[in-house]
């Protein structure tokens, strides 16, 4: 007798629990959704997270060390990713939950491409040597992510203009991530900070992590907190293009994660002497204040223009 397939429910109750152990910041913000918005966020975010944790070698984003078999972990989360792009059983709720989301969605197979594309370069220990680099990686990580959640979140795939404010709230976060986990990057063997960037401030890769160089460091990791803020101030005025409960949602999360960049400034030199975090009464409070300018997201943020000169996504 065949066993029978899991159900949609209980991949999305899977995709769920993902999501509450991975990421509390993104839990708080997804409960915001409506709930068809609400459960695809979290299939997305299931494979999302998977791939990352086979790639990392973590467990939902925690304990990351390095790996020995990094392309024989990117042949398989590819491989994976291909077969539920083509509709296809894995029978890996994580990959199952892309699957599903693909065919409810008009989600490009090319944004989830651009994901593997960005865990390759991991697999290939890939530096940085400019701020361009940076945010080629950012994008490839995080960035393209943004577009499939504003893709989930019904904007059309041919809304360029909106899916590159999307991508904008994607670089925020990864650059404020970068800041906040220098160290642990560090101790994992990474390093995410531009070869030209450490060379201004006299550091190498070697020498970040150093207690002499704090001073250094925490220079670059103000200046990691002030890129992010850029992209997060350009990332709000794609919310007029989003349902209210979308735009309350992305708004809670640009505002949680912004918090994490500009406490990183805030630290100086002991940014990194714990993880910084936000409280769960500070994300009340976060999307309380999201609520009110979701409200009013036509008045606050449909004259914001995307500068001229802020990096923008390949398309």
């Amino acid at each position: 007798m065949t066993a029978s397939l899991p159900t949609r429910d209980a991949i999305v109750a899977t995709a769920h629990e993902s999501i509450a152990r991975g990421s509390k910041s993104f839990a708080a913000a997804s409960l915001l959704f409506d709930p068809q918005t609400r459960q695809r966020a979290w299939l997305l975010y299931a494979w999302c997270r998977r791939c990352d944790d086979i790639a990392d070698g973590q467990d939902h984003g925690h304990g990351m060390s390095p790996v020995e078999n990094a392309p024989a972990r990117l042949a398989e989360l590819s491989a994976k990713t291909e077969a539920a792009l083509a509709g296809r059983v894995v029978g890996d709720p994580a990959f199952d939950a892309l699957r599903i989301v693909a065919a409810e969605t008009r989600l490009p197979p090319a944004f989830a491409r651009d994901l593997i594309a960005g865990f390759a370069l991991d697999a290939e220990e890939w530096r940085p040597a400019t701020e361009d680099d940076l945010y080629r990686y950012c994008y490839h990580v995080a960035g393209v992510v943004g577009c499939m959640m504003a893709v989930v979140m019904g904007v059309p795939p041919e809304d360029e203009a909106t899916l590159d404010r999307a991508c904008d709230l994607g670089m925020a976060f990864q650059l404020a991530n970068i800041a906040r986990d220098v160290r642990e990057d560090a101790e994992a063997g990474r390093c995410y900070l531009p070869a030209a960037w450490l060379a201004e401030v006299g550091l190498t890769e070697a020498t970040l992590l150093e207690p002499g160089n704090r001073a250094a460091l925490a220079r670059l990791g103000a200046r990691l907190a002030e890129k992010a803020a850029a992209f997060e101030a350009s990332a709000r005025g794609g919310t007029p293009a989003l349902s209210f409960r979308s735009a309350w949602a992305v708004l809670a999360a640009a505002a949680i994660y912004g918090a994490i960049g500009r406490e990183v400034a805030a630290r100086g030199e002991r940014a990194w002497d714990r993880r910084v975090s936000t409280s769960g009464t500070q994300k009340l409070g976060f999307i309380a204040r999201a609520g009110r300018e979701a409200a009013r997201r036509q008045d606050l943020y449909a004259d914001v223009v995307r500068p001229a000169g802020l990096w923008r996504r390949p398309n």
